[in-house]
């Protein structure tokens, strides 16, 4: 089965099956003035009881005085204490809330917060789509545990700033303890391994900005197999797998996947964003998730054929994060086709760059198949994880991007798309929206492209072109719903020729009806009369 099959009946049961858990939506006004900077996460998993406890260290900025701040922690963990710039103060936690109140204000400028806690973690009970910790074992019966929390947010094991708006912009620490002879993989760079008695305690630390759904770990029999990978700007990178141990033998094999799918990426977006860290994939119980610098791998090395070549469809995609979603992040849930979509078309360029147009074209008819097209894929403005995850992020979003190929030309179009993947302005700690995406893309083609926007990805609308015969061998076409010229590939008696439509009609000779986008540049409805 080729990949586009396998990734549209996932996104369908994705859209099928919402999270319970959610994170996002309206900014609270309490946490609308917290920049937060940094984060460091200390806890002691205990695998017996399925419990954790341990502290996080939040360092943020106020951007004015405040008599109280506001984190998120679910309520499966009791709170023990806080501190805020090292003294103790009193705190309320209920409705997955953390509220300290202070007395006096805090005042504007930077403040340290320490929370303890302990408890047992909301437990996934259909990874990676629904959140939290699943306690496993491998085929051999060795303890793996894996942590997912895009849907639910870092809520679900650390308190913290649960919205994307807001990312720690000096980083974070992991320093998590397991039982001895597990193995712990996290984001950034492993800075050190402590082993006791019974214990192993791993520190992990990245200094790049990250999305709190990112910082999570996993853990478990883990062999780390390595090798190292010279990126498009001459930068050289650890690559590694954390593989389950007795499937080591794949390992060197999977990660020269890896290298070919990096090259492709590069190509198109941009040197790998966390050349400073490393890349790092971590085999897992679940499907699989963008995790930054370490991203979670469960396909059990099912390969498919491209352009000749082994592919693994799941890795390319959650590689494809890195850029969309961890490097390009959306600062509103509402914009997530930005993550999926974005990233679900550099899917189809592997394809472009391995076997070439004709299948990518064909990806690109295959996906319209998939498309539901009830909701738009931006319903609005500060929009909660579950409200915004639709299936239609993915496959329609990727054929937006393909559109825009289209209308664009690839001149233009493929230099727009770095640039949105590499400029400052829209990467790391700058996050975009769907307007941002709209306006660099509309300076490069040198004219509006709101109309195709709002038709595409604020709306369930299709471009409706109606096609009325005048006289024999005549015919008149216009466009009903969209005001803005578009280029068309029409297929008449004579062959095939572009045609600039509009809502004024074009005549088109032809003694045959002609045929409008074959290749299905556009999502359509042609209308004969």
């Amino acid at each position: 089965m080729r990949p586009i099959f396998l990734f549209l009946l996932l996104t369908v049961t994705v859209a099928l099956n919402a999270q319970s858990l959610t994170s996002g939506g309206k900014l609270k006004p309490e946490q609308a003035i917290m920049d937060i900077r940094h984060y460091s996460i200390n806890l002691a998993i205990d695998t017996v009881n399925q419990s954790i406890s341990g502290n996080t260290v939040i360092d943020l900025i106020l951007s004015q005085p405040t008599p109280v701040l506001l984190f998120d922690l679910m309520d499966n963990y009791t709170v023990e204490k806080v501190w805020v710039n090292n003294k103790e103060v009193p705190f309320r936690h209920e409705n997955s809330m953390i509220t300290i109140a202070l007395t006096p204000s805090q005042p504007a400028g930077k403040a340290s917060v320490k929370v303890q806690y302990a408890g047992k973690p909301h437990v996934a009970t259909r990874p990676p789509w629904e959140d939290g910790f699943t306690w496993a074992h491998d085929s051999l019966g060795q303890l793996w545990l894996a942590v997912t929390a895009e849907g639910g947010g870092g809520k679900i094991f650390f308190p913290c700033k649960d919205h994307p708006s807001d990312e720690p912009n000096e980083g974070a620490d992991m320093i998590i303890t397991v039982p001895r002879g597990m193995v712990v993989a996290g984001p950034g760079l492993l800075k050190s391994t402590k082993t006791g008695k019974t214990t192993a305690t791993y520190f992990w630390q990245t200094k790049y900005s990250i999305n709190n759904y990112s910082l999570v770990f996993n853990a478990g029999d883990y062999k780390v197999v390595s090798r190292t990978y010279t990126t498009v700007d001459g930068n050289k990178v650890p690559m590694q797998f954390y593989v389950i141990s007795y499937h080591e033998p794949f390992a060197q094999h999977h990660l020269e996947l890896l290298e070919a799918m990096a090259r492709v990426k590069e190509k198109y977006f941009g040197e790998y964003p966390w050349a400073k860290e490393k890349i790092g994939i971590v085999e897992t119980p679940h499907l699989g998730m963008e995790h930054q610098s370490m991203n979670a791998y469960g396909n059990y090395f099912r390969y498919v054929k491209v352009g000749g070549q082994d592919f693994d469809w799941l890795m390319n995609h959650e590689f494809g994060h890195e850029w969309w979603g961890n490097k390009v992040t959306a600062k509103d849930w509402a914009d997530y086709w930005i993550h999926e979509g974005i990233g679900t078309y550099g899917d189809a360029l592997y394809t472009l760059e391995k076997e070439g147009e004709y299948a990518y074209i064909n990806q690109f008819k295959n996906y319209v198949y998939g498309f539901k097209n009830d909701k738009p894929i931006v319903q609005g403005k500060d929009i909660d994880e579950e409200s915004a995850y639709i299936g239609d992020i993915y496959a329609k979003g990727a054929f937006f991007m393909h559109t825009l190929r289209y209308v664009m030309g690839d001149d233009l179009f493929f230099p727009a798309l770095k640039k949105l993947a590499t400029d400052p302005r829209y990467t790391y700690s700058n996050l975009v929206n769907t307007e941002d995406v709209e306006q660099l893309f509309s300076n490069a083609a040198g004219f509006s492209l709101k109309p195709l926007f709002d038709l595409y990805i604020r709306s369930t609308d299709k471009l409706a072109i109606d096609v009325a015969g005048s006289k024999p061998g005549e015919y008149k076409v216009s466009l009903l719903n969209i005001d803005m010229p578009l280029v068309v590939d029409v297929v008449t008696s004579d062959g095939r020729q572009k045609v600039t439509l509009s809502k004024t009609p074009v005549v088109i000779k032809s003694t045959t009806p002609p045929q409008i986008d074959p290749d299905v540049y556009y999502l359509k409805k042609v209308i004969y009369e």
